[in-house]
């Protein structure tokens, strides 16, 4: 584990200017916000290709999907045009990762939170509510004054096999977690879980995918670099699940609001606690990770139970949402 210093205001200034002036840095910045740009619509197609099997399939896949129903999305035009713009943005995300800062890159995706809503609103024809929309500042402000803090305090270090080790135990403990839960308790586990599960999931792979990333430029493909690309499309592949499951049980810019917030604080925490890129930080950015934090999970939690489409749709089953969060039938 790595032994961090304390660092003085003149210090951090330094590193700043410092972090601004590396052109890597810059290019880095682009390449992110283009990924954010085909998660936004490889979001929306995929959902649409979900949908459009469902139907076909007469079969809710709210409580996950079947195989037979995820054979059919291999047939989807929509579907697969939405896999290959995900599949662009992750490119986009693996380029900015091997230039840039991991707390850079992996924010700047909240920016298809944004472009995500508004194409769902043109689509579906629900305008942003307002309460819709302050849970959305609430995920994007959020996540942008949680990895402001880390930027100024974290400090990139090479990743030690002990601490590999130390994420790749984790990150297996968190799959068998997430397993049970969806085996014991799927009828009752709506799109929240599936988003968050999958939020998470998604930020071991940003640490493993920038972890094999620096070994392999080093020179250090060795057995524990393979170990980590193994468990790196594990993990991918059940996150994917669970986000094509998000799909059919909540609208897409739910999903995205999730990942983009829960990704990044997924790989911001394991950068502090396992890798100790915040131990010069002193005990007051804490807090403030813990508020910032806190906003943007309330912010994931209120889009969940305000978002214009799920009132819609809960209206429509006879359900009725309040502010104080209750749901009753109608009489």
């Amino acid at each position: 584990m790595s032994v961090g210093v304390w660092v003085t205001g003149a210090d951090v200034g330094d590193q700043l200017v410092g972090a601004f002036q590396n052109p890597a840095l810059l290019l880095g910045i682009p390449l992110a916000l283009a990924g954010a740009v085909f998660m936004s619509f490889g979001a929306q197609y995929q959902h649409r290709g979900v949908e459009k099997v469902e139907k076909l399939s007469g079969a809710d896949g709210a409580t996950g999907l079947t195989g037979e129903q995820l054979r059919r999305l291999l047939t989807r035009p929509s579907w697969i045009l939405g896999t290959i713009m995900l599949g662009l943005a992750i490119l986009c995300q693996l380029a900015a990762l091997s230039i840039a800062p991991l707390i850079v890159v992996q924010p700047l995706g909240a920016i298809a939170l944004v472009i995500t809503t508004l194409l769902n609103a043109r689509i579906t024809g629900h305008s942003p509510t307002r309460q819709s929309l302050i849970s959305i500042s609430a995920c994007v402000g959020g996540i942008f004054i949680f990895v402001f803090f880390a930027a100024i305090f974290a400090t990139e270090q090479r990743i030690s096999d002990r601490q590999l080790f130390v994420i790749l135990a984790i990150l297996l403990v968190v799959i068998i977690l997430l397993g049970a839960c969806w085996l014991v308790l799927r009828r009752r586990m709506r799109a929240l879980f599936y988003v968050v599960g999958a939020g998470v999931l998604y930020g071991f792979v940003a640490t493993l995918a920038k972890a094999v990333i620096e070994r392999v430029k080093t020179g250090q493909f060795d057995w524990i670099t393979v170990v980590c690309v193994i468990a790196l499309i594990s993990a991918a592949a059940v996150g994917a699940y669970f986000v094509q499951t998000a799909y059919s049980s909540g609208p897409p810019d739910l999903v995205i609001a999730g990942l983009t917030v829960v990704d990044p604080l997924i790989a911001v925490l394991i950068g502090m606690v396992v890798l100790g890129e915040a131990a010069a930080a002193p005990p007051w950015v804490f807090a403030c990770f813990g508020v910032a934090g806190a906003i943007a999970v309330w912010g994931v939690v209120g889009l969940a139970r305000f978002h214009p489409q799920v009132l819609s749709e809960s209206q429509e089953l006879g359900i009725r949402r309040g502010s104080d969060g209750a749901e009753t039938p109608d009489q």
